[in-house]
């Protein structure tokens, strides 16, 4: 297990880094100008912002000065903001990480509990229609959606927040009132996600509790006169929940990537919405340190399902 997991990490880290000088390479080379904020400064001071944040130089040495920089944990210096990289990354991933936290846990709670349950009544009408509205869901645009629920809960109701992490007016040491503040502004853009991604670990949660419960070892324990309660939950749920937890690392990644449009559309201050912003001024250090953050949570997740998976089957361990 040792190698195999030395391995698997030494994989995951060359992998990451290829990811990312492929993203320093290719936002380089979209169309743009990465100082067009400066266009009206006289030339000596937009030639010396090109030498400050390094755009004068070719592409290859831009390169080797962002590598030797991230060796030492520095991205750069953001254009539209003037402050380290790494500064502005570390201020807006806990948005995005109570966001998606938040998503995954319901998601995976939800998929658990109504899983175990559709998988029970396999071809009942409960099930057809539960399939049903899931992939509606899934299959709707998420920032669509979210305007969708702006509109009744937010503008025409007033129930909720439409937009922001909490009301800039509430002061600092608001204490258990800013908490409150800002759980009514995660309200939209959690139930947004959560209505779009629910589908696929509820759907693979169904169809391995399905599969185990027509196994040949509950069909004995129904036999024995199990009861059908006790069938579904130890012998059912209770083996299918490896699979299950296998996916979450896959999942991770919608922790800081998958909500970008949604964090757009309710200005939700994470890493998403900060990705839009870099992307939209040109801001390449910004926006290539947003990229390698995505990147290194969709290979970290993958990292963690394989061994997550690993651990949990005997058969792949083995």
């Amino acid at each position: 297990m040792a190698g195999w997991l030395a391995r698997r990490t030494a994989h995951a880290a060359v992998t990451w880094a290829g990811a990312v000088v492929a993203l320093f390479l290719l936002l380089r080379l979209l169309p743009g100008d990465p100082l067009a904020s400066a266009a009206d400064l006289p030339p000596e001071t937009r030639l010396a912002l090109a030498h400050l944040y390094g755009v004068d130089q070719p592409l290859l040495t831009q390169l080797g000065h962002f590598t030797a920089g991230l060796l030492h944990g520095d991205l750069g210096t953001s254009v539209l903001y003037g402050r380290p990289v790494v500064e502005l990354l570390a201020a807006h991933l806990p948005a995005t990480l109570l966001l998606g936290l938040a998503v995954l846990l319901t998601d995976f709670g939800l998929a658990w509990w109504l899983g175990n349950r559709l998988a029970a009544r396999a071809g009942s009408r409960a099930d057809r229609w539960a399939n049903r509205a899931l992939l509606a869901g899934h299959a709707l645009p998420p920032y669509w959606l979210g305007l969708l629920l702006i509109w009744p809960l937010a503008l025409t109701w007033g129930l909720l927040p439409a937009a922001g992490l909490a009301d800039p007016l509430l002061p600092a040491g608001a204490g258990a009132t800013r908490a409150l503040d800002v759980a009514r502004h995660l309200v939209l853009p959690w139930l947004t996600l959560t209505l779009t991604t629910l589908a696929v670990p509820l759907r693979h949660h169904r169809e391995a509790v399905y599969e185990t419960l027509a196994s040949d070892w509950v069909r004995a324990a129904r036999a024995r006169g199990v009861p059908e309660g006790e069938v579904l939950a130890r012998h059912g749920a209770r083996p299918s929940l490896g699979p299950l937890l296998a996916l979450v690392g896959a999942w991770l990644p919608m922790a800081l990537t998958g909500s970008l449009l949604v964090e757009g559309v309710f200005a939700w201050p994470g890493i998403g919405w900060l990705m839009a912003e870099s992307v939209g001024g040109r801001d390449l250090p910004l926006a290539t340190g947003c990229a390698a953050l995505g990147a290194l949570a969709a290979i970290g997740g993958m990292w963690l399902a394989d061994v997550l998976h690993r651990l949990l089957d005997p058969r792949v361990a083995a």
